[in-house]
């Protein structure tokens, strides 16, 4: 049973990588079209991975999959892992002249869209890369929704079950069909990938730089196209446009997809979008004026990189417009804070999530009022519905199993000799936030400098907060393999 369970998954895997293969021939003409031999590293990856894809494909063929649970853990880890390899075979070949362990971490970095690099000298890398660092990204941020809003929720992993049924649909379940759904939410996701690469280049980027960012912005990725991230522009009006799109990135797109087709304004009401954008709001206005006053900086300038940096944290984006580490000792833990909490569920940004956050919140004040009335019955609510104790067991194990890796990451970033990097290494990856804080991966900084133990190590932590930790974990136990 479990074998022909992987077979499947190999099969469809394989799928993936017939995509992927295609999609190296477009940083190949890229490279091609400015003149830079490392189209011939894009060409012959795309060739050999989908030579191997198609022959595995051909080799794994069999009926149509019996879709269970258990096929499904095994799915979604199969296909993020060979996405991962596969992203990093062109990186690894290419003339940057990366180990695998730094094109594999630049790999997941792009499709987790966590927004880490270990590469320095963006200015002057080969235009292929950086456009296969951005569309790695975008794609990722595809399947990281369609994995929230349908996969997730049916393996009932972190509580998102109940998003999904409930939360998401906004009580009339408007997209009965995953294909029909799925072609609204693809709309969508371009036609805001267009606005924002027009909106970009509208504020002072060229075609190109606008093209990456655009990409690595609706993913909530941060990649960027320079060393200096956002700082290399220097616009104020760039700026605000990168928040706007960062922010609606966060953003649940079945909403999205519910305000555009259907004009339903009441979709907005979703608590958890009330609570992100209040978060989002009080963070950034928080900081503007502990700047203003602590560093003597106009108002209006504070107002813009502090909404900018702090949107860019908790959309676990991870662009950077100035060294924020610099500015004082109330905003380096407001960073860290932050980088702990992340967008909304359904988007595709990273983090615990604000419907978690509210659940837990609802679940601990009935627990405080119960201690007071232990005869009383106190619901916990999401909004207007009822959160049954199975999603709130979930909710409450993700939260317990994510806390505890971050430390048991930390302690093992702190063995191989790392102090402030080792806390905030682990949760900025473990969150796909991108920059942490200190002086190695803080904005100003990367990743570059780390060795190849520790970049595995935070790789694995990358696809685990992607992943919503426990789709991982389960595949693990030995429970999980018993016939």
């Amino acid at each position: 049973m479990n074998a022909t369970l992987i077979r499947h998954a190999v099969h469809i895997s394989a799928i993936l990588g017939i995509y992927l293969a295609c999609a190296m021939l477009v940083p190949a003409m890229v490279d091609l079209y400015y003149g830079h031999s490392d189209w011939q590293i894009f060409a012959a990856s795309a060739f050999m991975v989908g030579g191997l894809s198609l022959a595995t494909f051909m080799a794994t063929r069999m009926g149509p999959p019996p879709f269970s649970k258990k096929f499904g853990f095994v799915l979604v880890n199969m296909l993020w892992a060979v996405f991962s390899v596969v992203g990093a075979i062109p990186l690894w070949l290419s003339s940057m002249k990366l180990d695998f362990a730094q094109a594999l971490f630049e790999s997941v970095s792009a499709i987790t869209t966590t927004g880490a690099t270990v590469i320095v000298g963006l200015d002057d890398a080969p235009p292929g890369l950086l456009l296969w660092r951005s569309l790695l990204c975008w794609l990722g941020g595809i399947g990281i929704v369609v994995l929230g809003l349908f996969i997730i929720p049916y393996l009932r992993v972190g509580g998102m079950s109940f998003f999904k049924m409930e939360s998401s649909d906004t009580g009339d379940k408007p997209f009965a069909r995953l294909a029909s759904f799925s072609r609204a939410f693809l709309a969508i996701y371009v036609v805001i990938t267009l606005l924002c690469t027009i909106g970009y280049f509208l504020t002072g980027m060229n075609r190109f730089d606008a093209i990456n960012h655009a990409m690595s912005t609706v993913a909530t990725g941060g990649f960027s196209t320079h060393d200096a991230s956002f700082a290399y522009f220097g616009s104020i009006p760039l700026l605000w446009t990168a928040t706007f799109f960062m922010a609606l990135c966060s953003l649940p797109f079945s909403i999205l997809i519910v305000l555009v087709a259907r004009g339903r304004l009441d979709a907005l009401r979703d608590p958890q979008i009330i609570v992100f954008l209040g978060y989002l709001s009080a963070f950034s206005i928080a900081v503007a004026v502990y700047h203003r006053l602590a560093n003597g900086v106009e108002f209006h300038l504070a107002l813009a990189h502090s909404f900018f940096n702090i949107t860019s944290i908790l959309s676990t984006s991870g662009y950077a417009s100035q060294d924020y580490s610099l500015w004082g000792p109330f905003v380096v833990i407001a960073a860290f804070i932050a980088t702990f909490m992340g967008g909304c569920s359904g988007s595709t940004a990273g983090g615990i999530k604000a419907y978690r956050f509210i659940v837990l919140f609802n679940a601990i004040r009935s627990g405080l009022n119960k201690i007071v009335y232990p005869n009383a019955i106190y619901a916990v609510r999401y909004g207007g519905n009822t959160v049954d104790a199975d999603t709130q067991r979930s909710i409450f194990l993700f939260f317990i199993t994510y806390m505890l890796l971050w430390v048991l990451g930390s302690l093992a970033m702190g063995a191989l000799g790392y102090l402030v990097t080792a806390t905030s290494a682990v949760i900025t990856c473990l969150s796909n936030v991108g920059p942490g804080l200190g002086p190695i991966i803080g904005p100003a900084g990367n990743f570059s400098t780390l060795g190849d133990p520790e970049l595995y190590l935070l790789s694995l932590m990358m696809l685990l907060g992607r992943l919503e930790v426990l789709t991982v974990l389960v595949i693990l136990t030995p429970v999980f393999w018993k016939h």
